[in-house]
């Protein structure tokens, strides 16, 4: 592989043009897609094998037309102090309301709507009443009108001092990232003019970053309708896109400074640079990618979707790191070193020493030497504490009351719970498969249980052979209490009722993700295990490896779950309502994170490696690989903290989650797991950690990740005039 490369990075520098012109053309042609196609919806939302599904699917078969999955829209109305919703004056204004919905813009995707008078939707105290409005298209299909038409239906009414607010996923809307994103990319551009001292090379991995985002995000917006993505794909697709694109980009002009350093052709160098980083970047792209494409495992069609879809922008980033990277190297000349190094590099010839100076690296990795058991228990025993949240755990989806206080769905919401009980928010709707006499039956039933507050007449279809119950839970939907009681209605009733609804659906949803948490975990901790195996000819090196990622994991989710669940440091992360942890945010870490990880591991071990092979003893071959790769993997992890970290400003509780959970994980797998357990654990094993049985090293392939294939092909043709002396430093990252 490593020779392949070496070829690829060469011929890209040489055809400089012809391969900048090519990703210009890709960009170009992906932006004019997306700019094409029509919005993205927010793509239909099923769970195969649950019975919240299996109710769904009921109801589009015995009520036709339902649209059991469209938008829907609460308008909550509160009378002034003093005065009730019944009074003449508020009546008339809410009965406004209500025809204003039904005859007003946007009419052809109502469903219907209820008047609160006739349903019984008015308080006991009567001062609130709620209308439902229901859509026939889901909440990211409303046209502007339409929901417009919906935010504008209480304003008449609000002039004549009634409190008006709307809750529902009707008014759902795109996530908006803010400006978060925006600071990350700067700071990631101030880590790497530090890193390099020059602002082209800074700039580099920066623009290739971009153009390979551009490219990915774009090819998924034009597409978002004919592939069915919901509309958090792209957003997830950009922040990890934007953290590999720059981190794989680093590696390669880092390790191109490295040949130049030892006095080689630009060509030769760029060629070299692809052949031995570029070999890792293949291997940790793809570790990523499989992480990612292993979420079908789940079997939940929108998490398929979004991981592919994540997926495919990793692997246009790491051909952007081996084609285009080069090529624009080709073209920056020596302006992507800093003055210092041009003259002695351009002016007299090779250098007399390329070997590396002693840095903070080697410092780092002589103190951890020193001291290896100190080092291991503090990172260990630090993690294991903030990790102790984590068995605290509680999962769910959002809904209004975790919305910031200062939206109308959050005061909708808290309008709804003050005047008629928290569980009014999430009603639970249960399908009967069979007749009225079965329908009955199934209400007595359910009003004879503890966490019911009402149950509505069931109302039949018009073939009389289904029908739909209300139920309305004494508590607030993500509640513990409201889950208990989806439960007990399923176990009290037979397989001909179904409990479905929003309510149900997260619930089933955080089930079915709970139980496939252990087997993707196996999945992915196996995979690391057999893939470090090949990289690095061990079986001890790829077990810390795969023990430490999921230390980091834990860790993570221990800290996400006490700023976003119990609250700690909330205001500081911006974090309104605390709540359960997103349903899909572990398995969504673990996936990503093993990916990530494998980075830092594959860039900082193989050196190791190399120097272990090449005679040094297992301490000193730390130490070199610090040397060689503690900078650039500092900054790398640096760079993926602060683009993570950028997206906490977004104003969707699921990517700020997911972009806090990220940078936590990032921050602690590489400075604390890569950085001191990694080197204290090989210090403390020595020549054990090298160790493979004979007979599985004949079995291994040899995936060549560290390019000794492509040091001996060099030495011994025409393209290594240094031989074999020459090439003894080359090595991976």
């Amino acid at each position: 592989m490593a020779t392949f490369l070496y070829r690829l990075g060469r011929g890209a520098f040489r055809q400089r043009r012809f391969v900048a012109l090519a990703w210009v053309a890709l960009l170009v042609l992906a932006v004019f897609g997306a700019a094409s196609a029509s919005a993205p919806t927010s793509g239909s939302f099923s769970i195969p094998g649950t019975e919240a599904q299996k109710a769904f699917d009921l109801l589009d078969q015995r009520f036709p037309g339902m649209a059991a999955d469209g938008a829907t829209a609460r308008i909550v109305i509160k009378a002034p102090e003093g005065a009730k919703v019944t009074d003449a004056g508020p009546k008339v204004e809410v009965e406004k309301i209500v025809e204003d919905l039904k005859s007003g813009p946007g009419e052809d995707q109502i469903s219907s709507v209820t008047d609160p008078y006739q349903a019984q939707a008015v308080s006991q105290d009567g001062s609130t009443a709620y209308i439902s409005a229901k859509y026939k298209v889901s909440g990211m299909e409303l046209t502007d009108a339409t929901r417009e038409a919906l935010k504008d239906s209480g304003a008449l009414a609000q002039e004549q001092g009634l409190t008006v607010e709307i809750g529902g996923d009707a008014l759902m809307a795109a996530p908006e990232t803010g400006s978060g994103e925006i600071i990350g990319i700067m700071v990631a551009a101030i880590v790497l003019v530090i890193t390099f001292g020059s602002l082209i090379a800074a700039g580099l991995p920066l623009l290739t970053a971009l153009i390979g985002v551009g490219i990915g995000v774009s090819s998924i917006t034009a597409l978002a309708n004919v592939l069915d993505l919901g509309n958090t794909t792209s957003t997830l697709a950009m922040m990890i896109g934007l953290a590999v694109g720059i981190d794989y980009a680093l590696f390669i002009v880092s390790r191109y400074r490295a040949e130049l350093a030892e006095g080689r052709e630009r060509d030769e160098a760029a060629g070299r640079a692809a052949g031995t980083a570029g070999s890792a970047v293949v291997f940790a792209g793809l570790t990523v990618v499989i992480a990612l494409v292993g979420l079908a495992v789940v079997n939940i069609p929108m998490l398929t979707k979004m991981g592919v879809a994540a997926a495919g922008t990793v692997v246009i980033a790491v051909l952007v790191a081996l084609t285009l990277v080069p090529a624009i190297l080709g073209f920056a000349g020596k302006k992507v070193l800093p003055a210092g190094e041009k003259s002695k590099l351009f002016g007299k010839g090779k250098p007399a020493d390329a070997k590396p100076k002693a840095n903070g690296g080697t410092r780092w990795a002589r103190f951890v030497l020193r001291r290896p058991v100190m080092v291991l228990l503090a990172g260990v025993i630090g993690l294991g504490v903030i990790a102790i949240p984590a068995g605290k755990l509680e999962m769910g989806l959002p809904d209004d009351g975790a919305q910031p206080v200062s939206t109308t769905q959050r005061k909708a919401y808290d309008l709804l719970s003050d005047g008629f009980g928290p569980g009014f928010n999430g009603p639970l709707m249960v399908v009967v498969d069979g007749g009225k006499e079965l329908a009955d039956q199934t209400v007595d039933r359910i009003k004879g249980l503890d966490g019911v507050a009402a149950v509505t007449p069931p109302m039949l279809n018009e073939a009389g052979n289904a029908a739909i119950i209300n139920v309305i839970p004494k508590d607030r939907p993500s509640s513990v209490e409201t889950e208990n009681l989806v439960h007990e209605i399923r176990e009290a009733n037979g397989d001909d009722v179904l409990v479905s609804g929003a309510t149900a659906m997260n619930i089933d949803f955080s089930q079915k993700m709970n139980d496939a948490l252990l087997p993707y975990l196996a999945l992915v901790v196996g995979l690391a295990f057999l893939l470090l195996m090949l990289v690095f000819r061990s079986i001890l090196v790829p077990l810390k490896a795969a023990l430490g990622f999921l230390l980091s994991v834990v860790a993570a989710l221990g800290a996400v779950v006490a700023v976003f669940q119990w609250g700690w440091l909330g205001s500081i992360f911006g974090v309104e309502q605390t709540g359960p942890i997103m349903s899909m945010m572990p398995i969504f870490m673990v996936g990503v994170v093993f990916g990530l990880a494998m980075d830092y591991e594959v860039f900082l071990v193989t050196r190791m490696r190399e120097a272990y092979v090449h005679g040094e003893r297992p301490g000193q071959a730390v130490v070199t690989g610090f040397q060689y790769s503690a900078r650039v993997v500092v900054a790398a992890a640096v760079i993926m903290i602060a683009v993570f970290a950028g997206f906490m400003g977004a104003s969707d509780q699921m990517v700020k989650m997911i972009g806090f959970g990220l940078a936590v994980a990032v921050f602690f797998d590489a400075f604390v797991v890569r950085m001191a357990i990694v080197p204290a654990v090989l210090a403390l094993l020595g020549h054990k950690a090298w160790w493979l049985p004979a007979w599985l090293d004949k079995l291994l392939p040899n995936v060549d990740v560290e390019g000794e294939s492509l040091r001996k092909h060099l030495a011994d043709s025409e393209d290594g005039p240094e031989g074999p002396d020459k090439n003894r430093e080359l090595v991976n990252a």
